[in-house]
């Protein structure tokens, strides 16, 4: 069994039970949002660090495998365990890495716990079936096998989550692993890692490498030993693994871009709504793929709802996640506080109506802090009306029938998630039914639970995670015919 302290893994990569510096030495330096300064150097490894770490996952998956589903279970449920009793310390590392205030991050670490400890108990029931005969003599079943070695890729919004995701159903089904967090932040996942080992988990079956996307990437594609690749991120760099893909006819899984409508009908209270739609919009500075990005406001409502949003977003305390009562920590870097500065600078330029913030916050002299946005004056050829829009900006529109309104929800290449804020029954069910997303929040902001399938429609990407469905994507069903003796 391996072990590790976090001084001692703090800066390394894990493969094969070991914390390795990268094979050429590089190091990169990982970079607080809210200070801009230099937290720690990392190491940085390439394509011999991927080829190694794919190497001891095929090594160890043998027994792992082989290994009951209870066996397996003992090592997640134990990793969950450990990730509540250390909350605090990775909280602390998630805030200082990725932005996000401290309840938000202590919030993730929880969710991604559950999603274990679920995965602990669902890689019990991957049942197989016996199926009737059609002859006296023969016999069908089919049976269950992991697909392989998996290698998992994921962005830098939810550093825990999104490896969790991919992580713990990988290891119930009985397959091997290599995560590849983005380069940004790792700081908080090897925390995870470290519970892992401590729990129990055998050297070569959880692989962690952090490197440069391409060349990491290639070694994904271009290796067989890899059977299976998961990847969260862009639909752009989703379409490309696809086609990589293609050539081994790997097995993969794409959880992609969003840009979900949160629609508010006239039977329900509008400052009810209005407070749904502020957390839901500003939770993580808007950088959620399923975070909602256009507000469908119907025309009886639209000024009490647009007024309560408004005050709302002023509300919010902007400031170091670190910090008690902030709500709304920095952007993660530079370059997304530019894209939100060029989203807003765009739509302005177009008509739109700033009503509260609109700018980079005056108030820090370090950091990427942007001023929670809610803008009117909306028209569909703006950038964050056709772009993913990851950012802390609320653009309102109105409506008034719901077939127009199901239209202008579904015109778009996504169909992750989608919000209803209703009261009334036939209008829930038919947004529930007419909405082409693959999750569907009526009144509820934050729907993602470890239970429930999670993944999306069109563009937004191919496969599920979380839910039955989740332990299945690293599942082969094997088809088992047997003749008896007469």
């Amino acid at each position: 069994m391996a072990t590790a302290t976090a001084t001692a893994s703090r800066k390394r990569l894990f493969i094969d039970g070991q914390w390795v510096d990268a094979a050429d030495g590089r190091t990169l330096g990982v970079i607080n949002p809210a200070t801009e300064e230099v937290i720690c150097e990392i190491a940085y490894g390439g394509r011999k660090d991927a080829r190694r770490a794919l190497e001891a996952a095929a090594r160890a998956m043998p027994a792992w495998m082989k290994l009951t589903a209870w066996d397996r279970a003992k090592v997640l449920k134990k990793t969950a365990d450990l990730m509540r009793e250390r909350l605090e310390s990775i909280a602390r590392t998630l805030t200082m890495e990725q932005g996000k205030p401290l309840p938000e991050s202590r919030a993730e670490i929880n969710h991604s716990a559950d999603t274990f400890e679920w995965f602990a108990e669902e890689g019990k029931r991957a049942y197989g079936q016996v199926i009737p005969q059609m002859k006296t003599i023969n016999r069908h079943m089919t049976i269950k096998h992991p697909v392989g070695v998996v290698a998992a890729i994921s962005p830098w919004n939810f550093p825990i989550t999104l490896q969790s995701r991919k992580i713990a159903p990988a290891l119930a089904a009985g397959c091997t692993i290599v995560s590849k967090p983005a380069s940004q932040t790792p700081l908080s996942l090897v925390q995870v890692f470290e519970c892992m080992i401590e729990a129990g988990l055998p050297p070569g079956v959880a692989n962690l490498v952090v490197g440069p996307a391409q060349e990491l990437g290639d070694e994904f594609l271009e290796n067989p030993i890899c059977r299976k690749l998961s990847f969260t991120g862009s639909t752009e760099v989703g379409k490309m693994l696809m086609k990589g893909c293609a050539d081994q006819m790997k097995r993969v899984s794409l959880e992609l871009g969003g840009h979900a409508p949160f629609i508010i009908f006239p039977d329900a209270d509008p400052e009810a709504g209005a407070k749904i739609a502020v957390t839901g919009k500003f939770r993580n500075n808007g950088q959620v793929c399923i975070a909602p990005s256009r507000f469908y406001v119907h025309k009886d409502v639209a000024k009490n709802f647009t007024e309560a949003v408004v005050e709302g977003a002023k509300k919010l305390k902007l400031g170091n996640g670190l910090e008690d009562g902030v709500e709304v920590g920095p952007m993660f870097e530079k370059k997304a506080l530019d894209n939100t500065v060029d989203l807003v600078d765009d739509a302005k330029k177009r008509g739109g109506k700033i009503l509260s913030g609109g700018k980079r916050s005056d108030r820090f002299d370090k950091g990427y802090f942007f001023e929670p946005t809610v803008l009117t004056n909306v028209s569909g050829e703006m950038k964050l009306m056709v772009e993913e829009p990851f950012a802390p900006v609320m653009p309102v529109l109105d409506f008034s029938k719901l077939d127009d309104v199901i239209r202008a929800a579904n015109n778009t290449r996504y169909g992750l998630a989608a919000y209803v804020f209703t009261n009334d029954l036939t209008v829930a069910w038919k947004m529930a039914e007419g909405l082409e997303a693959g999750i569907i929040g009526i009144n509820e902001p934050v729907p993602a639970v470890p239970q429930c399938p999670f993944g999306g429609m069109k563009e937004s990407g191919m496969g599920r995670e979380l839910g039955h469905e989740g332990l299945e994507a690293y599942l082969e069903t094997k088809y088992v015919a047997i003749r008896l003796r007469d």
